[in-house]
């Protein structure tokens, strides 16, 4: 599988029908052997620090850091730079191997050949 997936999440625990849906997304691409790079953004980019993911529970869900582990070992997750800046996080305040971009960056991504992107 040559394309590649650029998932975007939006949300949180405040919608967390959602949000889960673009961790499993994601996280079923990978697990498909698509490249997949998972994009947090507002109160979704809680869900990348240490110990947040373990709190998110969604009935009949899989666990959220399960999926967001999968995503990290094998793909790319980011948290937005400009969300992590008003929320006062730093990739130290992150899991380990996530990164922090902003938007030049997801333009990029989203604007490569044979790219494909949705956003929850």
């Amino acid at each position: 599988m040559s394309r590649s997936l650029v998932v975007k999440v939006t949300c949180g625990a405040e919608d967390a029908e959602r949000s889960n849906q673009g961790f499993t997304v994601a996280a079923s691409a990978v697990a498909a052997g698509a490249p997949v790079s998972l994009w947090l953004t507002g109160e979704a980019a809680w869900l990348a620090v240490p110990g947040r993911a373990e709190l998110f529970d969604l009935p009949h869900a899989t666990p959220l850091a399960d999926l967001i582990g999968l995503v990290i070992d094998t793909g790319q997750v980011t948290v937005c730079s400009q969300c992590a800046v008003r929320r006062g996080l730093t990739e130290a305040d992150l899991l380990k191997g996530v990164r922090i971009a902003g938007a030049a960056v997801f333009a990029e991504e989203i604007l490569a050949p044979d790219a494909q992107a949705v956003v929850y």
